[in-house]
Order: C-alpha cells, then structure tokens, then sequence
C-alpha cells in the first residue's frame, strides 16, 4: 500500500508525466489502428458503407483515415506538431462516433461507441492543452527566454512603467556633496 501511495505522490508531483503517457498511449494507439486498417481496408469500407452516409469519395476516405492514424499517431507519440497531429483525427473520430458507432449504443458487445468517444475526448484536450512539457515541441519550438534586463525588474501590471520627466530649473536635486547634478 505504502508503494501505491508512493506512486500517487509521484505523479501528483509530475503531472507533465502523466500527460505524456496519456497522450504517447493515445499516439501509439492510433499508430496500431492505422497499420490494422492498412492490413485490411476492407474492413475500414465495409465500416464507411455500415455508416448509412453515402460518402462521395470514400477511398479517398479510406487513404485520409489510414494516413491520418499513421503520421498523426507518430506525431503524437513523439509530441511533435501535436495540435496539428490531434486536429487531422478530431473529424475521423466524430465521424466514428456519430456516423459509424452510434447506432450500436452504449454497453454493445465490442464497446466500440464507448472507446471511440473516449479518443475524440482525449483528441480534443491533447488539441486544446497542447504538447506539454515532455514533448519535441516544447524543445523545438519554445520560445527562447530573453537576457536578464534591467526592466525584467519591473512589476508586470500589464502597463509599461511611467517614462521620467525632465527636471525643470527648481526641482534639481543634489548630491550629498553638495554639487548641483541636472
């Protein structure tokens, strides 16, 4: 039990590992669709045709479904352009959901409604939530913090700090040795 709790704190204290293994699970998984539905694309038009929708190309269909598992799943595995990754599958999955899957219902013996809203769900935080830290965007495309300055001091209020004004005749100061300084 102590181990479990271990375990708990673990992950409590990294959540930007847990990210990474649900959105690298959810890439691995959509890669193993992909290369099942290359194996066997009759079984991918016999599911376009189950749809009811009379799909004006569908083997186009087939080749953007196929595609889109294979180089998007990679692209998820890896975290890189993982919002373009996971926008190419939201559409095929609520097609999955919507067009494909929803006349079996909820509790059908495959499951298939189930699990298929579970990826368009994770597909849509991984779209809004982005790679997270443990991805090759992040150490690809981040954004460079610039050089310490002397206005990284300043208070962020969301306003630039007030510009000095010129001192006017009697307002000039003097430095503790007595000599006028402008």
């Amino acid at each position: 039990m102590d181990k479990l709790h271990a375990l708990r704190h673990r992950f409590e204290a990294h959540q930007s590992l847990t990210y990474f293994f649900i959105r690298v699970f959810l890439g691995f998984a959509l890669f193993i669709r992909g290369i099942i539905f290359i194996g066997d694309q009759e079984a991918l038009m016999s599911l376009i045709v189950s749809s009811g929708v009379d799909w004006a190309f569908p083997n186009a269909l087939i080749h953007y479904i196929t595609l889109a598992h294979l180089g998007g799943g990679l692209m998820l595995l890896f975290g890189l352009l993982t919002r373009a990754a996971a926008l190419a599958q939201i559409p095929i999955l609520f097609g999955a959901v919507f067009f494909v899957h929803w006349q079996e219902g909820l509790f059908a013996a495959g499951q298939s409604l189930e699990l298929a809203v579970l990826v368009l769900f994770l597909l849509v935080l991984v779209f809004l939530a982005g790679p997270g830290d443990l991805s090759m965007d992040y150490y690809l495309f981040r954004k460079k913090e610039a050089p310490e300055t002397a206005s990284a001091s300043l208070p962020r209020t969301g306003t630039s700090a007030p510009k000095p004004r010129p001192l006017s005749m009697p307002e000039r100061q003097t430095e503790t040795n007595g000599v006028d300084v402008l």
